[in-house]
């Protein structure tokens, strides 16, 4: 009787998983929704419960998805197979997040965070506006998704905690790549992430690889960028709390030298590694930074420049970096903020003179991020014995 029990449970499980976006247990706990091409990821959604997976086969789905369900998992078959598109005239539905021009959103409130939501292994392309957008998020990770070829942003968030992006590939949009802010819907001071981290991510063709703006408490670490006109971005203004306390540390930024026309807010842009303007207490700390070589009063390996509402960079740590054959400069200090400092990068050619440390250039085929001056030094006596 037991048995016969078992193999009809088993019989209804597998019953279940053929249906369109039917939920079957999971041995994690939750549920999994499985969604095939031509079903709606949408329904699966608004169907799930905290702690359920939405599990999309491969192929190509064309709809936006909205999720303000906390501890909901989003999971595509890989980059490469689960890609997600507009939804035309030939999609599977329309709603607040297609209409407004977005691939995917996590949308909470002000009193109500959408939590531990999770965004992997799929692909958002096309979209008017953004790959991904997030507002009013705690603990969201999005993790090996590729936006590529969104108007605006590939990955974006605001009003976010602790939120995780990793592995994931930006390329070709609009504006930024990345992009970490505040708020977009009013004017105020910088806001505490409480630790979000950006690591080993690749932002390749956009405007500007990666900006955090009006942000404080965050890693930005291990990422690549190359091919856009400006790589990394930290924007403040004159607004209490101030822009920074935030880490930049062994990114690999070369060559990102696409020239872009300038906009309202800023100059024309080319050839930027790193840009700091109005931050403060912000560490930039063994970074390569290679290669990027532009003409803009932006232009330049590692450069801190007054924002353009006139706050100054401050206290800023700018530590241990290898920054080689940028133009006009490795190392620029284009603001009179106080407290900034320079110690032990590699570089030749400052702005004003004096910021380099003379070093032993590494090998230029190297795409590891720089070790320690001192550590490296070491390890040369060594072998010398």
């Amino acid at each position: 009787m037991a048995t016969r029990h078992i193999a009809l449970l088993a019989c209804g499980a597998a019953l279940a998983a053929a249906l369109p976006g039917a939920a079957v247990p999971s041995t994690h706990g939750g549920s999994v929704h499985r969604v095939r091409p031509g079903q709606s990821i949408q329904k699966a959604v608004d169907a799930a419960r905290p702690g359920d997976t939405i599990l999309l086969s491969p192929g190509t789905y064309r709809e936006s998805v909205r999720i303000s369900t906390s501890r909901l998992t989003l999971r595509g078959s890989g980059p490469s197979s689960t890609v997600l598109v507009p939804a035309g005239a030939t999609g599977t539905g329309t709603g607040p997040c297609a209409a407004a021009g977005h691939g995917v959103c996590v949308a909470g409130s002000a009193g109500r965070p959408v939590a531990n939501v999770s965004v992997r292994s799929l692909t958002l392309r096309g979209f008017a506006k953004n790959g991904l957008w997030a507002s009013w998020t705690d603990r969201l990770t999005v993790q090996q998704v590729t936006a590529e070829k969104n108007g605006t942003w590939g990955i974006a968030q605001e009003r976010s905690l602790r939120s995780s992006l990793l592995q994931n590939t930006a390329r070709n949009n609009g504006d930024a790549g990345l992009f970490l802010s505040n708020t977009m819907d009013k004017e105020e001071g910088a806001a505490d992430t409480k630790g979000t981290v950006v690591r080993h991510n690749r932002v390749s063709g956009n405007r500007i690889g990666i900006t955090v703006r009006r942000l404080r408490n965050l890693t930005v670490e291990h990422n690549e960028a190359t091919a856009n006109c400006a790589a990394l971005f930290v924007v403040g203004d004159e607004n209490s709390p101030r822009a920074g306390a935030m880490t930049l540390r062994r990114n690999n930024i070369h060559e990102n030298n696409k020239l872009c026309p300038k906009t309202p807010r800023l100059p024309s842009l080319q050839g930027s590694g790193i840009v700091l303007t109005g931050a403060e207490q912000t560490l930039v700390t063994y970074n390569r930074v290679v290669g990027n070589v532009g003409s803009s009063p932006l232009s330049g390996g590692i450069v801190l420049f007054k924002s353009f509402v006139g706050a100054h960079n401050e206290r800023n740590k700018i530590h241990d970096n290898v920054v080689l054959r940028n133009g006009t400069a490795d190392l620029a200090n284009r603001d009179t903020g106080t407290g900034n400092t320079f110690r032990g990068n590699t570089c030749t050619r400052s702005e004003p003179s004096g910021l380099c440390r003379p070093h032993p250039a590494p090998p230029a085929s190297s795409a590891s991020a720089p070790r320690p001056p001192a550590h490296a030094a070491r390890q040369q006596r060594q072998g010398e014995r």
